[in-house]
């Protein structure tokens, strides 16, 4: 999901050292970006997990929250937490099922307290971030490069993303958000699929449904 050496020598290598990695890292997210937003659709099955040192809370304390997401272009359908979120391209309709209350809003979900939408996953990192290439991980058998995305808003909620990248598929695996606060969010995509045939109205709000089934509308 925001010091150097006093030498001039030290400095200027350590320039040119960044340089080069903001290089890498930005042509790493623009492959990615252009590969899995080349896909017709995608489905991601996700586990998402809470920890914060300050608090006393690690990683694993409580089992993951699980989701999951349909994506095309910039419409989605997500379930998460019991609720379902369906955005169709100009309006964003939130689904609680447990209180059959619906909103509906005239846009996405995409506000300036520094969170990652949906419909931005692929090119939320083009602007308001420095990228800085992160090391390679073997995880499960599987080479994960991380790139390391700090907001340059100051004031960001979010202070560090960090992206996990398969280093064969180039599609994103693991995504960790360091807020103010010290709390350490990470989503991992546990399921990926893409090109499915979906139906014409699979990103469509259905009134008369949820109406049927008593759904109070605000």
């Amino acid at each position: 999901m925001k010091k150097l050496g006093i030498l001039f020598l030290s400095l200027f290598i350590t320039t040119i050292t960044f340089a080069q990695n903001d290089a890498k890292a930005k042509s790493l997210l623009d492959e990615v970006s252009s590969k899995m937003g080349a896909y017709k659709n995608m489905y991601i099955g996700f586990s998402q997990t809470l920890s914060n040192e300050d608090a006393g809370i690690k990683e694993g304390d409580e089992p993951p929250i699980r989701g999951e997401i349909n994506l095309q272009g910039e419409k989605y359908s997500l379930n998460y937490l019991g609720n379902q979120f369906i955005y169709d391209g100009k309006k964003l309709y939130v689904i609680n099922h447990e209180e059959k209350e619906i909103s509906i809003s005239d846009s996405d979900l995409n506000g300036d307290d520094g969170f990652i939408y949906p419909s931005k996953l692929l090119t939320f990192y083009k602007e308001g971030y420095n990228l800085q290439i992160g090391k390679l991980e073997n995880i499960k058998g599987r080479k994960i490069q991380f790139v390391t995305l700090n907001p340059i808003d100051s004031n960001s909620e979010i202070v560090k993303v960090e992206l996990g990248i398969d280093a064969k598929t180039k599609h994103i695996y693991k995504l960790i958000q360091t807020g103010a606060n010290g709390s350490k969010t990470t989503f991992t995509i546990t399921k990926f699929r893409k090109n499915e045939e979906l139906s014409k109205n699979f990103f469509s709000f259905n009134k008369a449904k949820f109406l049927n089934k008593n759904y109070t509308i605000d």
